[in-house]
């Protein structure tokens, strides 16, 4: 056969350890033993397919049997290694063992290692696909592979070695061939079409290498079979059309389309005619060579969020799902990944929002007489000054507490109040229960220094829920706040109104009634005296009356500094004192 016939993949195979692409290695190592002369009688070569596992052993056999032998770098022009190029050496004998895999082939090989080479000082034989020999011809050739003559040379070569036995594994000098890099591909490919005098493009050229998924065989062949569909000049579109793949620059377009929201389906009539499987994954390569470039156009957000709703149209397609229907749903999430917001790009919206003055006001209580003031500022730990109550004085209550020095509300709140209801609201997005649990438990006190204070109340269920998902709430609290905020808790305990405040008031009402009463019995047995008596009932009828009012005007003093609104107070600003005075 004429090398102008001859297909690619024959016509440029490797002759020497130099020619080997991507297996440099193995190179090196089988050069290295041949010029020191430490040979040893049984070689395994494994790897894909395509890799260069029987072009290394058709060289290495040529090396062995030059007359400048053994040598790395083999003349090329004496009788064997010409009759070795030319495969049809006496003294180099190949076996396909997915073909003669029985006891009698290796006992026809077995009978062949008796005799001394015809012409050449070793007799070489060549094992390919060796896994695919039956257990009984495996045990056949295993003493003869232990100790052969010494001038046999055992290569054996296969693409799976878990299937040999470990007997054989142990005979010989195992070599393990790689994948062979898409960048040795394709400038092996080049290098071949420049031979040839072909144009091409860059990118079909990698096109033809991603589909030949690391064989070289396999990507010779696609080329051979390139160069006659492109009639002269291999192009992208060409070769794209040819495997039936996507072209790059409509997954261009296609992308464009998703990441500006706009409508796909203009683009769903060209999808539908590829497979969906094919297109997911020809997707997926696309978004991997767009960020090992570094594309603008996407961050590492975007890959994540893409790359998820990929494995999950796979997954939809695996439970036999309408492949449309799949399609459709994968673009439609695509698009809407894209209006997501990132939590820094939620905690820039919220630092834009303006900080409201809140307005705190005491609520009026059941009695009219306390009417409460309009809203007053206060400082934290303002000093207040407790002065005692005057009977003759009390007219109206009302909660005043004294502050110095008075500044404005928006220099008290920090801007770390606004930002733990972000983060409030990020919880609360994440699992309801666990937001309304937070937000009972955990009450913001202060932020400053880069030190965030909470105040605890947690307990029972929420305190064991609050430990389980305490991991998730706090790298939430830091996305918030910065990765170098430190979280503190101090324990506080809810306060109760006191119970007994009314009941001891109407017990002492109760029993100055009862003595009133004893006093009225008393003065009715005697005229004279019942007209004194009943002065002295009336007198202390006043009394009673104006102990009364005193127990109703502390039972309501009691309500105002326990009430849920002075408590809020009590908590954002910690006050040392409050003091109740008597309006005037």
């Amino acid at each position: 056969m004429s090398e102008n016939s001859q297909v690619l993949a024959l016509k440029y195979r490797p002759r020497r350890f130099e020619d080997l692409i991507g297996q440099q290695t193995i190179s090196q190592t089988l050069s290295l033993a041949l010029d020191s002369n430490r040979l040893s009688h049984a070689y395994l070569l494994s790897g894909l397919r395509g890799s260069g596992k029987t072009s290394t052993a058709r060289i290495m056999a040529k090396s062995l049997l030059c007359e400048q032998g053994p040598t790395s770098k083999p003349c090329e022009v004496c009788d064997h290694c010409v009759s070795a190029n030319s495969s049809r050496h006496l003294d180099i004998i190949e076996m396909d063992a997915a073909s003669n895999r029985g006891i009698d082939d290796i006992k026809d090989l077995i009978e062949h290692t008796k005799y001394k080479p015809n012409s050449a000082r070793f007799k070489v034989f060549i094992i390919d696909e060796v896994h695919m020999l039956t257990p009984q011809a495996f045990n056949a050739l295993l003493k003869t592979l232990e100790e052969p003559p010494g001038f046999v040379k055992f290569i054996l070569a296969t693409t799976d070695p878990l299937k040999l036995p470990a007997t054989i594994l142990s005979r010989t000098q195992h070599f393990r061939f790689k994948r062979i890099s898409d960048t040795d591909v394709v400038h092996h490919l080049s290098h071949i079409l420049h031979q040839e005098n072909i144009d091409f493009e860059p990118e079909a050229l990698n096109v033809l290498t991603r589909s030949g998924q690391g064989s070289l065989r396999d990507t010779l062949t696609l080329l051979d079979q390139a160069i006659i569909f492109s009639k002269g000049k291999i192009t992208t579109v060409g070769v794209t059309n040819m495997l039936g793949l996507l072209d790059p620059k409509f997954l261009d377009q296609l992308f464009d389309v998703i990441l500006s929201g706009g409508d796909f389906r203009v683009m769903l009539n060209t999808l539908q005619e590829y497979e969906t499987t094919l297109v997911i994954d020809e997707m997926s390569i696309y978004l991997k060579d767009k960020m090992l470039a570094n594309d603008v156009k996407f961050d590492i957000l975007l890959y994540d969020r893409f790359f998820r709703i990929l494995a999950d149209a796979k997954q939809l397609l695996a439970i036999n799902s309408d492949n449309g229907f799949v399609l459709i749903l994968m673009l439609s999430k695509m698009i809407e990944a894209t209006k997501l917001k990132t939590v820094d790009e939620i905690i820039s919206h919220v630092q834009d929002i303006e900080v409201k003055q809140p307005q705190a006001q005491i609520q009026p209580q059941a009695q009219p007489s306390v009417q409460p003031k309009q809203e007053e500022k206060v400082e934290p730990q303002a000093i207040v000054k407790e002065e005692p109550i005057v009977q003759n004085d009390i007219q109206e209550l009302i909660v005043e507490p004294v502050v110095e020095p008075v500044e404005q509300i928006d220099e008290l709140l920090d801007k770390g109040f606004e930002l733990y209801e972000t983060v409030i609201e990020a919880i609360f997005e994440k699992n309801h229960d666990l937001g309304a649990c937070f937000e009972e438990n955990f009450v913001y006190n202060k932020y400053e220094n880069n030190r965030l204070l909470i105040d605890s109340y947690a307990s029972g269920d929420c305190r064991a829920m609050l430990g389980k998902y305490w991991p998730n709430i706090k790298m939430i609290i830091l996305a918030v706040f910065g990765e170098d905020t430190n979280i503190d808790f101090e324990k506080k305990h809810r306060v109760e109104e006191p119970k007994t405040t009314n009941n001891t008031i109407q017990n002492d009402i109760k029993q100055e009634q009862e003595e009133n009463n004893n006093q009225n019995q008393s003065g009715s047995m005697i005229e004279d005296i019942e007209m004194q008596t009943s002065g002295c009932v009336a007198g202390m009828g006043d009394v009673a009356q104006e102990h009364q009012n005193l127990a109703q005007k502390e039972m309501q003093i009691q309500d105002i500094l326990n009430s849920p609104m002075l408590n809020k107070a009590k908590e954002l600003f910690d006050p040392k004192k409050i003091t109740v005075r008597a309006k005037t």
